[in-house]
């Protein structure tokens, strides 16, 4: 069974108002939501950048479905503050929280002054604190800890009765091929060129188990050039893979970077279209292969595309895949 999600983009949405729209998705029909966690947007034209474990306990006790979010242990958050932040959010709402963990960037991680580690050691910090969370999660008392982190006489007094799962991000196959040794599922981006497939493929051939999740941004208005601009204007400093995308530490260096990106390549990023008959067969080309699809319309004002997504899009891949449901 495919799950369709609501994707909360904390950068681009103030809380308040992101708070009545993931309850407003759900009213709409999406089965599950998940969040982004950011200090710092991508761009000014984003300009939002709530505390997103402050959001999630709003978040989850004014719904009722599974949300999830992503988060980079390690140097803005050390590892046990994560594990007791998940640990209480899963406490609370049983069975309905995952978390899926990466190695950062440094435009939310740099405001530290710790040193911004290379990609190599981040890897190796993120798989270290995946296992400093678990070990937490499942009741061990960790005296003492030294590597990339320190961690020093750690316990969780308030655990759920079944830790939360712990999952990857994945933009990379290497990056893939690396978590399917630890995670207990991956997320991915829909890729330019199908390249998320190749993602999965990575994950699966290295034994990673768990639910594939695919985050698909797409942009949606009553007219072709109407989604195209918000495509342009939201999110054409988010077209960058490694190591660009990860190195650059504030949104003001992320729009100067973007300033001579096209349309074009916006639009190899960004599904956008006035038809939800063409979103709709996107989305459901991606469904054959991943478990999960969270979709997240780039636009600041949500309401227009969940009535859409809610009215005409999810009832279609509904038909094309009776199992589906929260």
């Amino acid at each position: 069974m495919t799950i369709y999600g609501f994707h909360a983009s904390q950068e681009q949405i103030a809380p308040s108002q992101l708070l009545r729209d993931v309850q407003h998705a759900e009213a709409a029909g999406f089965d599950a939501a998940m969040s982004s966690d950011h200090f710092f947007p991508w761009s000014e034209r984003q300009g939002h950048s709530g505390f997103t474990f402050a959001w999630l306990g709003a978040a989850m006790a004014s719904t009722s479905f599974p949300i999830g979010s992503v988060c980079a242990p390690g140097q803005r958050y050390h590892p046990a503050v994560v594990a007791q932040a998940t640990a209480t959010i899963g406490e609370m709402f049983p069975g309905r929280y995952w978390v899926a963990l990466g190695a950062g960037q440094a435009m939310n991680e740099h405001i530290t002054g710790d040193k911004w580690l290379d990609l190599e050691d981040r890897r190796t910090r993120l798989e270290e604190s995946a296992d400093i969370i678990r070990r937490l999660h499942a009741g061990e008392w960790i005296g003492g800890h030294k590597g990339f982190v320190e961690v020093d006489e750690a316990y969780l007094y308030d655990r759920p009765e079944t830790p939360i799962p712990l999952y990857a991000t994945c933009i990379t196959a290497g990056s893939a091929q690396r978590a399917a040794k630890w995670a207990d599922g991956f997320i991915t981006l829909n890729l330019p060129g199908g390249g998320h497939t190749e993602v999965l493929k990575a994950y699966r051939g290295a034994g990673g188990r768990g639910p594939a999740m695919l985050q698909i941004h797409l942009s949606w208005a009553e007219s072709e050039k109407k989604a195209q601009e918000i495509a342009y204007e939201q999110w054409r400093t988010n077209v960058f893979g490694p190591p660009l995308d990860q190195d650059l530490p504030t949104p003001e260096h992320f729009d100067s970077a973007a300033s001579e990106v096209s349309l074009r390549t916006v639009l190899k990023a960004v599904w956008a279209s006035s038809s939800l008959t063409a979103h709709t067969e996107w989305i459901a080309e991606a469904s054959q292969s991943f478990d999960h699809i969270y979709l997240h319309h780039v636009g600041q004002d949500q309401a227009p595309w969940l009535d859409a997504a809610g009215e005409h899009v999810l009832p279609a891949l509904a038909e094309d895949n009776p199992t589906t449901g929260a």
